[in-house]
């Protein structure tokens, strides 16, 4: 798991001057002139701002690792997402990287399309009211439904490691190679769609997972909002539905649980776990 937090620097305000003295280095490597604000990410290890590189506006994206975490496939998950087609999403067209001597830190840039749209939501978990015309939630069906038929070799969530998850959260034993895997987003939530325009942002997670994990993740950040889960579980019925479905929905609840237990998004537990109790019932896969 990727380390997140200001372990470089002693405060919050000198880990993000320090972002944006990185934002500052990309864009004179990559050749671009800052004209937005910085953007940091949700777990401090990213900041992107908008870019102007001639005529045109771009996105840049920095992000950080500590020394032996900057690599695999999650820090090149935006730039292998360039194969992706059928799903609206920021290309990238440069990359650069290189080790910051004071920190000892790997840090890579990417310089991206600019998403026609802010993200729906500030924080992955909805908390306010939404409104989403129906050719938005039309293109977010149509983008998943081409987004699992992608074919790659990148692993969002393993077999193996979700039959340990679903026996040590909900005491649910399951044979996953009896499943239905498909490619998935691995992340998405809120803050990684857009409106307008419904581009998926933020691919560094991408890859194999049961099907239906990608709509039981975006259910499971909608609970404090009940009519927008409702909306999400009636748009992705048929990959929701049955026990593959409440396997997916295991899966994403596992997820969000483990944010929890790191001290994020904790009003959303109680939802959780109800809504796993339920799931349990429904489907009688028992458990705890």
């Amino acid at each position: 798991m990727a380390q997140s937090g200001q372990t470089a620097m002693d405060s919050n305000g000198e880990w993000t001057s320090w972002l944006g003295e990185l934002l500052g280095t990309a864009a004179a490597s990559l050749r671009v002139e800052l004209v937005g604000e910085p953007v940091p990410g949700l777990q401090g290890r990213t900041v992107g701002t908008r870019v102007r590189s001639g005529q045109t506006e771009r996105w840049l994206r920095v992000v950080t690792e500590p020394p032996g975490w900057g690599f695999g496939p999650m820090w090149t998950g935006n730039d292998e997402a360039n194969q992706i087609t059928g799903v609206p999403h920021p290309r990238v067209h440069e990359v650069t990287e290189w080790d910051d001597s004071p920190t000892g830190r790997r840090v890579r840039a990417e310089l991206m399309s600019l998403a026609p749209g802010p993200a729906v939501a500030a924080d992955m978990v909805l908390r306010d009211t939404v409104t989403l015309d129906e050719p938005w939630w039309r293109q977010l069906r149509a983008s998943l439904g081409a987004l699992a038929t992608q074919p790659t070799e990148r692993e969002c969530l393993g077999p193996e490691l979700l039959a340990r998850r679903l026996l040590a959260n909900f005491g649910v034993t399951v044979d996953p190679h009896t499943l239905v895997w498909s490619t998935a987003h691995g992340d998405l939530h809120w803050a990684n769609l857009t409106n307008p325009g419904c581009w998926l942002l933020d691919w560094e997670a991408w890859g194999s997972a049961p099907a239906g994990y990608d709509a039981a993740l975006l259910h499971a950040a909608s609970l404090l909002q009940p009519e927008t889960a409702h909306r999400v579980r009636q748009t992705f019925a048929e990959m929701l539905d049955g026990p593959g479905g409440a396997i997916a929905q295991l899966a994403a609840a596992a997820k969000m649980l483990r944010l929890a237990e790191q001290g994020h998004h904790l009003d959303l537990a109680v939802p959780l776990h109800r809504h796993v109790r339920d799931l349990l019932a429904a489907e009688g896969l028992g458990g705890a």
